[in-house]
């Protein structure tokens, strides 16, 4: 299944390590940094590390193209005015997935001159390069990558403009409440699935413990943990369906995406719907486009971008030209973001020097981005107070690129949502 995923995005690992040597060696002069920090540079390097290859490739090269998009765009404008119009330059990384392929990259790119990196999605690569970050002085902007424990140590050098795991658990017991409400339909047995991944595990754990901790009138009736890139769930399955739960809450990626829907059909798994408290796999163009009709009506928790915000429709529109077929999802628009960050960051330290760099970072106070959500602005451990989720559902549309929307909250939504849904097997898939 890997390698057809991969064949399917058009890159292997191989031609990977060849397309970003290449980056590589322009932005390098004979293996000694382009950048000295502290100095005016004509090129600012940034290390970019995202999951390329290895489970996630799709969402690893969204995500890679989103920060390209957004380096392109500062580029575009004239580069950094501040240090006399230098043009950033990203180093491309590839984590495999991996946490101490992930730290070696970084450290990799740290010695080729990068003054700051970006990334990596995955919470267990993040965790890795933020201990790193703080041990070699160098500022690092998680795009991606949402588990609490990865700023509880009050790093200086790292900042994360995701929603971290509570704010997300807050947002979809809101969000809940409100649809039980509106539709006046009862749910109280719940069951939750994972991947057995950093973040998969923690933020399975954390939705139950919300539950319990705050006594939400649900109860628990199975969680399930399976490994990540799990080939087979029909097992897991019939245990759900065993167990006869209203609403299922998984914690999915692209490939147990599929696999859990496909089972969920054959088995008739019966249900008032999926919501999940936060994940990917749900809206991945891949995901909606491979489950056409069984897709529809899941509904997904995420910080999102912002459909009705003129910087998200101007940056999607040059997406959408670069690469047909897909469009900024919350994985590729906080990529986006966050090279967008870095940059203002840039430009207001007039340098490159970690500390100079840091500092302006902690005073980001940045508007001008695509997502649902305030300002970036960083808290004392690094945190984007601002993050904000949306609930979206993906619904029937002829082009399916539009086929994911944003259904609250109402001031975003682009569409009412559906819900109960119509099961699987009554929709004529």
């Amino acid at each position: 299944m890997e390698n057809k995923k991969m064949e399917v995005s058009g890159i292997n690992r191989r031609n990977f390590l060849k397309t970003s040597a290449a980056l590589g060696a322009a932005a390098t002069i004979s293996g000694f940094p382009a950048v000295l920090r502290g100095a005016a540079p004509k090129e600012i390097l940034i290390g970019s590390i995202q999951p390329v290859t290895g489970p996630l490739p799709d969402i690893g090269i969204a995500m890679q193209r989103g920060n390209k998009l957004a380096a392109d765009e500062i580029n575009a404008r004239g580069g950094i005015k501040s240090m006399g119009g230098a043009k950033l330059k990203l180093l491309l990384g590839d984590c495999e997935a991996k946490e101490d392929v992930g730290r070696t990259v970084a450290e990799r790119q740290i010695k080729e001159g990068a003054v700051c990196l970006v990334g990596p999605f995955l919470s267990g690569v993040a965790m890795a390069i933020a201990t790193l970050a703080e041990q070699r002085n160098v500022p690092f902007v998680i795009d991606v990558a949402a588990l609490d424990a990865i700023t509880a140590k009050g790093y200086k050098n790292v900042f994360r403009c995701f929603a971290k795991t509570e704010f997300f658990m807050t947002s979809m017991a809101r969000y809940l409440d409100l649809i039980i409400k509106e539709k006046k339909v009862t749910i109280k047995r719940i069951a939750v699935t994972n991947a057995g991944d950093a973040f998969g595990r923690g933020q399975g754990a954390a939705f139950i413990k919300y539950v319990k901790d705050k006594k939400l009138p649900f109860e628990i009736v199975e969680h399930i943990e399976y490994p990540l890139g799990v080939k087979d769930l029909s097992a897991e399955v019939a245990k759900l369906k065993a167990a006869k739960p209203d609403l299922l809450c998984p914690v999915a990626r692209p490939g147990d995406a599929k696999l859990l829907i496909r089972e969920m059909y054959k088995q008739r798994l019966e249900l008032l719907g999926i919501i999940s408290p936060g994940s990917p796999g749900w809206y991945e163009p891949e995901f909606v486009k491979d489950m056409d009709k069984l897709a529809y009506y899941v509904l997904d928790n995420v910080p999102w971008v912002n459909p009705k915000s003129p910087k998200f429709q101007e940056a999607n529109a040059r997406f959408e030209k670069l690469y047909p077929g897909k469009y900024l999802d919350t994985n590729s628009g906080y990529a986006y973001t966050g090279v967008l960050v870095i940059a203002d960051a840039l430009e207001r330290a007039k340098s490159t020097d970690p500390a100079a760099l840091r500092e302006a970072l902690r005073k980001t106070n940045f508007k001008d981005h695509p997502m649902v959500g305030g300002p970036v602005i960083f808290d004392e451990k690094g945190d984007n107070i601002n993050a904000a989720t949306a609930m979206v559902q993906v619904l029937p549309d002829p082009n399916m690129d539009d086929r994911v929307k944003v259904v609250l909250p109402k001031e975003a939504a682009q569409a009412p949502y559906v819900f109960p849904w119509k099961q699987l097997w009554e929709r004529g898939a």
